[in-house]
């Protein structure tokens, strides 16, 4: 088949996800063949530097080969097994590593199949738990102003991003959201975000809240990474009014904060974490739910429950789980997340070489190997760009100089206009030197544009 029939039978018969229809119609449709380390290439043999890790999942770079030998082996053996009444030694070896590097007591493992399937299993579990405790009006959530937490209804109904909610409403009700950590420089020490959170608490009454979502480091919007104490604050305020704390770690989990989890980072053992991509490293869909083991142990124990009365069918695949293990082992025996910790120094400082070089870029934001630039018309003046301006930028400018330097990360315009970077974590030093030459290039570009 040749890359002409492939770009036709692909416009004809492959539905995009997120892809504007006039780029997938007009624009040369870009088609990956291979992946090698930290570069993909296309059908022409070009070299791409992956700057966005896939989609953040390829923590352990692309092109292994003991990942897919563990794939093939476990179909040789067990193709397909449930977890329903039943366990196989994949999912169980993959709960027992998960478990083993997550926070505190937080050692039970309920197996889906992505990030968005993980937020609404915990949505699930939040309402179950509190109803099998005597609480059935503690269906209410809160959540944060710009983050994502995922596309299928509920979980669309907990993301805070309105452009993405509009289309699908009515959703689930019951969501209250408040301002994310961004902000969060109250000259008295006292952080805003909390006292929106406690607001809402006290406006819709603490026994009707029966959950607070966060990602460690949130995504949308740009790499925010949380004030000193914040996690604490959440934590505190959980537990005095029997709130249950999900941290969403479909992104931060298995090292791109240069921890296995972001929770244990900001030093925080929360109810709930979700977890996905860097699970496999993109090798095989696999998704989660981490629970603490009392949770489990009450819904198990209670007259109302016994049953959490939830599953898929391919929750804790054993193609799936046996690439888990075999990813989250390598990660381990390669040091990665060591990697990470000892270059994130060396990313901030070409961050900061890119940032002081221009006068689009008004900040850097994040932490590990997760990072946002964002971008005004000029920093020295404080001067915003103008609405058009930021979807040139986002729409032509940026992905236009990317293709031009063998770049492929995320221009985002969710909140403001800004440039996502977020490489495997196995990425060495003359790797991120490269990336940074590559951002470098962009940011030049967009300085260009403005002049001009």
């Amino acid at each position: 088949m040749t890359t002409s029939d492939i770009r036709t039978l692909a416009r004809r018969h492959l539905f995009p996800h997120f892809t504007r229809g006039a780029a997938w119609r007009d624009e040369p449709l870009p088609i990956i063949t291979r992946g090698e380390g930290c570069y993909v290439y296309d059908d022409s043999g070009r070299a791409f530097l992956d700057g966005l890790a896939g989609l953040f999942c390829v923590n352990i770079g692309h092109g292994r080969t003991d990942i897919p030998a563990a794939a093939a082996k476990q179909m040789e053996s067990l193709a397909y097994w449930t977890n329903w009444s039943a366990a196989h030694p994949a999912s169980v070896e993959a709960a027992t590593l998960i478990a083993g590097h997550a926070p505190g007591d937080v050692e039970s493992v309920f197996f889906v199949n992505s990030g968005s399937e993980a937020v609404e299993s915990a949505v699930k579990f939040v309402r179950q738990y509190h109803r099998s405790q005597g609480e059935p009006q503690r269906t209410k959530i809160i959540a944060r102003d710009m983050a994502y937490h995922g596309t299928t209804l509920g979980a669309l109904a907990v993301t805070g991003i309105p452009k993405f909610k509009e289309p699908f409403g009515p959703l689930m009700p019951g969501v209250r959201h408040v301002p994310n950590t961004l902000v969060d420089r109250d000259a008295d020490g006292e952080l805003p975000s909390i006292q929106a959170i406690e607001a809402v608490i006290e406006e819709e009454g603490a026994d009707t809240i029966g959950a607070i979502f966060a990602e460690p480091v949130q995504n949308s919007r740009g790499a925010i990474v949380p004030p000193e104490g914040y996690w604490q604050k959440l934590r505190e305020i959980c537990d005095r009014h029997g709130i249950l704390l999900v941290a969403d770690e479909v992104i931060c989990a298995y090292g791109r904060l240069g921890e296995w989890f972001g929770s244990a980072k900001y030093g925080v053992v929360p109810d709930l974490i979700t977890f996905a991509k860097g699970s496999t490293s993109g090798y095989a869909p696999l998704g989660g739910v981490l629970l603490r083991r009392p949770l489990v142990e009450r819904l198990y124990d209670s007259p109302q429950g016994g049953t959490f009365t939830h599953g898929a069918t391919w929750g804790g695949h054993p193609v799936s789980t046996a690439v888990a293990v075999a990813n989250l082992t390598a990660l381990s025996d390669e040091d990665v997340l060591g990697n990470v910790r000892a270059l994130e120094p060396h990313f901030q400082a070409g961050l900061d070489r890119i940032r002081d070089a221009s006068s689009c870029v008004v900040e850097w934001r994040g932490t590990g190997f997760f990072y946002a630039l964002e971008f005004v018309a000029d920093r020295h003046t404080g001067r915003p760009l103008t609405e058009q301006q930021g979807k040139e930028i986002v729409g032509e400018v940026m992905p236009r100089a990317m293709r031009d330097v063998g770049l492929i990360t995320r221009p985002d315009d969710r909140g403001a206009t800004m440039l996502m970077l977020s490489p495997p974590l196995v990425a060495d030093q003359g790797v991120l030197d490269d990336l940074l030459h590559k951002v470098a290039a962009v940011v030049d570009a967009v300085d260009a544009h403005l002049r001009s």
